[in-house]
C-alpha cells in the first residue's frame, strides 16, 4: 500500500471563491505559457534574422570569392599570353640557329670547285667501257700529287676475300716488317726482333706488311690489339704466315713486292676496295691489273664496278666491254 494522499481545505473560502480562484490560476497559467511561447518565437525570429544576415554575408563572400577568382584567372590569362607571346621570339631564336645547322649541313654535301668543274663533262647515268673509264679518271682527278686509281666493286655477297697479284702494280713500294730468320738477299725488307715488338706496343708503326713464321705468333700476340685493327697481323689467309725457311719468306717478299694485294669485302657492305695502280701508269697497265682482278673475283659474283683517283669523281664501268 502507497502512502495516503491528503487535500488540504482551506475553510475560510466558500466554494464560490475557490472556483474563481481556480480560473484566475488557469488564465495566469496561459498567460505565462503565451509569454513563454512569444520569448522563444523572438528568439527564433532573432537566430532567423541573424542567420539570414549570416547568409546574407556568406551570399556576398562568395561572391567576392568568385569575382577574386574571376580576376586571378583573367590575371593568369593575361600573364600566360605575355608570356607565350615573349616565349615565341626565343624560340624562333631557338629555330634559327637549328635552320643555319641544316643548311650549314647541306652546304657541307656539296662539293668543292674543282670537284664542280671536273664533272661538267661527266654523264653520271652512263656506263663507259674499261680503257675509257681509266681515261677520264685520269682527266678528272685534280689531286696534286700521283694520285692513286682506285676500284670499287659492288659484288652479289659478303666474306670475299682473297690475294691477287697485279702484273703491273707500281707506286710506293711497300714497307715489309718480318719475324723470322734474316736473309741478307733481301732489300727493302725490315727484320724485327723482341725490341721491335715492345715498340709497337708503344704505338710505332713504320711498316705497310707484317709477315711471321709460326713461332713468333705467340710472341706478337701480345700486340694484336695494335695490329688487328690495321690489318697488319700476320694471317694464313693472306699468306703472310710462312714456313720457317728463308725460301718460304723470299718468295713471300718478292709476291708482295711484286704486286700481291689482298682484296675482301667490308665488314657490313658487299664491297671491295681496292687500288690498281697509279694515274701516271699507261692506260694498259692499269687495264689490265682490272681485268685480272675480276678474273680473280669472277664476272659472277661482280655487279658494279666504279673507278676513281684519289681526289676524283668516280666513272662507272660497262661490265660488256671485259
Amino acid at each position: 500500500m502507497g502512502r495516503p494522499r491528503i487535500k488540504i481545505i482551506d475553510d475560510s473560502l466558500t466554494e464560490p471563491e475557490i472556483k474563481k480562484k481556480k480560473k484566475k490560476d488557469k488564465s495566469s497559467d496561459k498567460a505565462k505559457y503565451v509569454k513563454v511561447e512569444k520569448a522563444s518565437q523572438e528568439s527564433e525570429l532573432e537566430s532567423v534574422k541573424t542567420n539570414g544576415e549570416v547568409g546574407q554575408t556568406t551570399k556576398v563572400d562568395k561572391s567576392n570569392e568568385e569575382q577574386d577568382v574571376k580576376q586571378a584567372s583573367e590575371d593568369h590569362a593575361e600573364d600566360t599570353s605575355s608570356t607565350l607571346q615573349s616565349s615565341k621570339p626565343s624560340q624562333e631564336k631557338t629555330q634559327k640557329p637549328g635552320t643555319a645547322k641544316s643548311k650549314s649541313k647541306s652546304q657541307a654535301k656539296l662539293r668543292g670547285k674543282k670537284y664542280q668543274e671536273a664533272i661538267k663533262n661527266l654523264d653520271k647515268s652512263k656506263l663507259y667501257p674499261l680503257e675509257e673509264a681509266i681515261d677520264m679518271v685520269k682527266k678528272m682527278s685534280y689531286s696534286k700529287i700521283n694520285a692513286t686509281l682506285e676500284a670499287h666493286i659492288n659484288t652479289t655477297q659478303m666474306g670475299i676475300r682473297g690475294l691477287v697479284s697485279l702484273p703491273y702494280a707500281r707506286g710506293v713500294q711497300l714497307r715489309i716488317l718480318v719475324f723470322g730468320p734474316s736473309t741478307p738477299q733481301l732489300e727493302g725488307v725490315i727484320f724485327g726482333t723482341d725490341s721491335t715488338i715492345e715498340e709497337i706496343n708503344k704505338g710505332k708503326i713504320d711498316f705497310d706488311l707484317v709477315i711471321a713464321t709460326p713461332d713468333w705468333m705467340p710472341k706478337l700476340a701480345k700486340v694484336a690489339r695494335i695490329l688487328g685493327p690495321r690489318n697488319l697481323m700476320p694471317n694464313p689467309k693472306n699468306s703472310t704466315i710462312v714456313t720457317q725457311t728463308t725460301e718460304a719468306i723470299n718468295k713471300a717478299v718478292k709476291e708482295f713486292q711484286a704486286g700481291k694485294t689482298e682484296y675482301k669485302t667490308e665488314s657490313k657492305a658487299p664491297i671491295v676496295h681496292i687500288a690498281m695502280g697509279k694515274i701516271d701508269q699507261p692506260t694498259e697497265e692499269l687495264s689490265a691489273n682490272i681485268k685480272t682482278l675480276m678474273q680473280v673475283l669472277g664476272k659472277t659474283k661482280i655487279k658494279k664496278i666504279t673507278l676513281s683517283s684519289t681526289m676524283g669523281p668516280g666513272i662507272k664501268i660497262d661490265l660488256t666491254s671485259f
